[in-house]
């Protein structure tokens, strides 16, 4: 099977090839997975070698209430942005990670969200909504998610172009996450019929 079909498969699967406004593409679901393990990992690293987290203007005082996949839901539901966004958020966030030397942690994670999901789409999509709707939907002050996105960008040197192959590339390494995501589910499901 070539790259190319693939690739198709992978969209499908993912749901960002998917135009039904009233079923949450799957892409949200695993890229939330993917944010919380990383968190889980680097807060217990960071508690483990009793190192200090680099403290950024993306840093909250207290972690958010709302959990990380139900602020990806909440940000789809209301911007309208397509899922395509929340792969390339997802490749920003990682290049702002690297670039910065800084980890995710449930401390950083809402405000980067916003901000990647809003750089994401009005780079990606045909139609975006200002900053001002943005930061309400991210709970964030107009000033604050101005002075974020200034950050954001700069820090990726204004590098925002995507090519093909990369986005393909992490959204087949995303399908690995949810498939893996979704035997672990059935293992648990078939466990729990069977009283093991």
């Amino acid at each position: 099977m070539g790259t190319v079909a693939l690739d198709a498969m992978v969209f499908i699967a993912l749901g960002i090839l998917e135009e039904s406004a009233t079923r949450t593409p799957r892409v949200l679901s695993v890229v939330s997975s993917v944010f919380e393990r990383s968190i889980r990992k680097n807060e217990k690293l960071i508690r483990r070698s009793k190192m200090k987290d680099v403290i950024t203007m993306f840093h909250a005082s207290e972690v958010p209430a709302l959990s990380i996949r139900r602020y990806i839901e909440r940000i789809f539901k209301y911007s309208s942005c397509s899922p395509s966004c929340f792969v390339v958020a997802y490749i920003y966030i990682e290049r702002f990670l690297q670039r910065r030397g800084i980890c995710l942690t449930s401390l950083n994670i809402h405000r980067l969200l916003i901000t990647s999901i809003m750089v994401a789409a009005k780079f990606m999509d045909d139609e975006c909504y200002s900053n001002a709707y943005y930061a309400k939907i991210g709970g964030v002050s107009i000033s604050e998610l101005n002075k974020l996105e200034i950050e954001f960008l700069l820090s990726l040197d204004f590098k925002l172009h995507v090519t093909i192959d990369m986005f393909g590339k992490y959204c087949r390494q995303l399908e690995d996450e949810g498939v893996g995501e979704n035997q672990i589910s059935r293992l648990m499901r078939v466990s729990s019929i069977r009283g093991d």
